[in-house]
Order: structure tokens, then sequence, then C-alpha cells
């Protein structure tokens, strides 16, 4: 992709993705993700239907008339956004792949949480963490994101969830905001989920593609594994190998939810051929 193209897509993303953060996400986030605490901002005159307990006694008693103490919710945020680019991300039946997907899903967040004064910081994973950007401010730094998610060439295919976990771990001192996204076709990351689960306010965002999870009956067909790069020939007339390969698909996604569950974190499902909107609008509103 050259630098003009390049440059276009990035704009692209972000007249979406900023329309949608500044119209429906940057409040819902906002709401959804408290700060720390409250911290004193101002002193006012008492106005009707102001809280009583809020009245600053020593002001008041200096002019003689009421006056209310003002605070505001102190954020110092920072969402870590945590992207799986192995192979399998490369498909897409759709129009677009998972890994397109991921990208939007991430810009919307990203400009979410810039409207709200809080920094990013971006993972991108294979087998190995491949690009750790750390989490800063600012239009410029999240435009910077988008370029990386839409250009990076992954040294690897394949994929490692545990090891960007604990990587997030060791450069993660203080509590984020978390979101790991990936299609989750990855095994024994249980261990270093709950410890990130007990530190972080983590959700997984499953991308997947509606042809992932059944194979239709085309008869003997080639299929490769964008992860190994190896090809094998499938019979799909049999019922028995679509109904095992269900099975499995079921059982992969079922061991995703219950273990974020079980560990106190959030899940979010978004098939390609439906709205990520709502449903991430659906699960802030779940949150708030």
């Amino acid at each position: 992709m050259d630098t003009k193209e390049l440059l276009k897509k990035v704009r692209k993303i972000e007249i979406k993705t900023r329309r949608l953060s500044d119209n429906i996400f940057g409040g819902e986030y906002h709401s959804t993700f408290k700060g720390r605490g409250m911290t004193f901002s101002e002193v006012r005159q008492y106005q009707y239907g102001d809280d009583v307990r809020s009245i600053d006694w020593n002001v008041t008693a200096r002019y003689n008339e009421p006056f209310v103490k003002v605070f505001e919710e102190e954020r110092e945020l920072t969402l870590m956004l945590m992207i799986d680019i192995s192979g399998s991300e490369l498909f897409g039946t759709q129009g677009q792949f998972k890994r397109e997907e991921l990208t939007e899903i991430a810009a919307t967040l990203s400009f979410s949480a810039m409207q709200n004064n809080d920094k990013v910081g971006l993972i991108l994973f294979s087998d190995q963490v491949e690009l750790f950007i750390p989490p800063k401010k600012g239009r410029s730094h999240v435009l910077r994101i988008i370029r990386e998610l839409l250009e990076y060439d992954p040294k690897s295919k394949k994929t490692n969830i545990s090891n960007a976990l604990e990587f997030l771990s060791g450069v993660m001192k203080k509590k984020a905001i978390v979101f790991l996204m990936s299609d989750f076709m990855d095994s024994n990351y249980e261990k270093t989920l709950r410890i990130v689960a007990k530190k972080h306010d983590l959700t997984g965002i499953r991308i997947f593609d509606r042809h992932e999870e059944n194979i239709p009956n085309l008869g003997l067909v080639p299929m490769l594994d964008n992860e190994t790069g190896q090809t094998a020939w499938v019979n799909t007339q049999s019922l028995t190998v679509r109904k095992a390969y269900a099975q499995q698909y079921k059982k992969q996604v079922g061991e995703f939810e219950s273990l974020f569950h079980k560990n106190g974190a959030g899940t979010l499902h978004c098939r390609l051929d439906e709205s990520y909107v709502k449903k991430l609008l659906n699960y802030f509103k779940s949150r708030g």
C-alpha cells in the first residue's frame, strides 16, 4: 500500500469512526468507564434544587449567602487495545476481512477515549508481540494507531494470546481499560487472563465470519490454514465431518465466553455481516 492510498484509508476510517464517537460512543464510553473519583472544581452560588449537603459553610458565612462546592470526575484513564493480527484475521466472506473490522472498532474506541481526554495505547500480536505503542493522548497519536492497524505486516501468522496478556501485565502497572480483540482461535491462556482480569477492566471482542460457524456442503474441497500455511482436503459432503466441525467450533466459543465471565471480564461477539455499532452500543448500555 503506497503512502497516498494509506492516508486516504486512514482519513476514510477517521471520518466514519469519529462521527460515531462524537454522536454516539463518546458519551456512552464516559458513562461506562468511570474515573478514579471526584475532585473539587469550584464554588458557585446556591441554585434551587442543589443538594444542601454540598453547601460550603465557610464561604456561605463569609458572603452571607449560600454557596455550594462543585466537583468534577477525575478521569486520567488509559485505554489499551490488544489486537490479534495473526493469519486467521485475514479471512472474510462479507466484503471485508476480520482485520478490517478490528481496525474500525479500535478506531471508534480510540476516538471515544480521545473525546474523554483519556490515553490510548496499542499492542499488536500474533504468537509474539509484534508492536507496542505506549499510551498517549491526542488526534495525531490515534491516527498513528490507525495507520499501524492498516499497514503493519506481522512477522508471524500464528496466535498466542497468553504471550500478549503476559506482555500487557509487564508494561501496564496501573489499572487500564483493556479491549482484547481476536477470533480467539487459541487455547491455554486462562492463567494469564485471570491475572489481567484481576487488575484491569477487561473485555474480549470476538470477531468472526458466519461461514466459520458451519461448513457448507461443497463436496471435496481444499482448505488452507492461514496460520500454518498447510492445505488439507476436506470432504464437506460428509454429515459427520460437518457436525464434528460445528461441535468443535461451538466448544471453542463456549470456552471463550466461560473463561472471560468466570474471571469477571466482559465479552462481545461481532459477526462481519452484522453491525458492530449496535453490538458495541448495547454492550456499553448494559454496563453503564
